[in-house]
């Protein structure tokens, strides 16, 4: 038994320190710095190993309980930081996840609407008259590279017609509703019953990458705290710029691999679910939209 609490005590120790407490000191260092350079002095390092000397020279920091003290001071706030950062990177996935429904929302998911129509609109017109008469695509190589380029443009808008005022949102939506379009089930009556059949293996990459997604998201909540810092050190706008833009790119790949593995799952497993609740047989054909209704109205409880 005792080994076993030591191997967790040091898994959790080390899990408290690279999650907790190296962000977060990183964050106060930032800050020490900022607060001690400003902006006039913003490239000052003499200036900062001035201070740094005056520091050490004081007589109470040669007392082995003031130094103690200091230490867990800084553990504490380097903790109360991160546990901070964790809070706002809750908040910022809601908000990269959220439904349109304030004003400004409204003008985000109209205003991505409108990109989508235009490049969809594109997409289709350049579609048009390549078609060969056995049904197979022909088309100049120029002519298909530009339909692939105004593909991918606008799949970076919405994979279908968005409805929400974030990529991120409707990267979400486009999977329930192609699920609904195969279906015929609702994604969000189906999944919780989905989720306890599944087995190990998928269950650890679907939480891996929904990690993933959080991990971007607190490093977007860090973000925003540079960027606060920069009101006294402006190099920390460069460093808020840096941490936006990697946060960014991996809440997109995180996100659009979950959603990717969520189809998936439905795809492997809703078949097995549907003979769990006696839905139909072992011996059945390929899911229906008659069974995908039923089992959102039993999944729903609808009378």
């Amino acid at each position: 038994m005792n080994p076993l609490l030591a191997t967790l005590g040091g898994k959790l120790a080390e899990r408290w320190l690279n999650l907790l407490v190296l962000p977060g000191a990183l964050f106060l260092a930032a800050t020490a710095v900022a607060t001690t350079l400003g902006h006039r002095h913003w490239h000052d390092i003499d200036r900062l190993h001035t201070t740094l000397d005056d520091l050490a020279t004081r007589p109470a920091l040669d007392r082995a309980g003031t130094a103690a003290l200091l230490v867990s001071l800084v553990l504490l706030a380097a903790t109360a930081a991160s546990l901070t950062a964790q809070f706002l990177g809750s908040a910022i996935e809601r908000y990269w996840l959220r439904f349109g429904r304030d004003p400004l929302s409204r003008a985000l998911t109209a205003h991505r609407t409108r990109r989508w129509r235009d490049l969809d609109t594109q997409y289709a017109e350049a579609h048009e008259g390549i078609s060969a008469p056995n049904g197979h695509p022909s088309a100049p190589p120029d002519v298909r590279a530009r339909i692939e380029n105004l593909a991918e443009a606008r799949d970076r808008v919405a994979l279908c017609k968005p409805t929400r005022p974030t990529w991120y949102g409707d990267r979400v939506q486009a999977t329930a509703e192609r699920v609904h379009t195969t279906y015929g089930v609702d994604l969000a009556a189906l999944w919780p019953r989905l989720w306890l059949i599944l087995p190990e293996p998928a269950v650890r990459q679907i939480q891996s990458t929904h990690d993933s997604f959080a991990a971007a998201a607190r490093l977007a909540a860090w973000a925003m705290g540079y960027a606060l810092l920069a009101c006294w050190w402006w190099p920390a706008a460069v460093v808020a710029v840096c941490c936006a833009a990697v946060a960014r790119s991996r809440a997109r790949d995180a996100l659009d691999a979950f959603a990717e593995l969520i189809e998936a799952a439905v795809d492997v497993h809703v078949q097995e679910l549907a003979e769990r609740v006696g839905l139909i047989g072992a011996d059945s054909a390929v899911l229906g939209h008659g069974v995908g209704g039923r089992m959102s109205e039993l999944f729903r409880k609808a009378g």
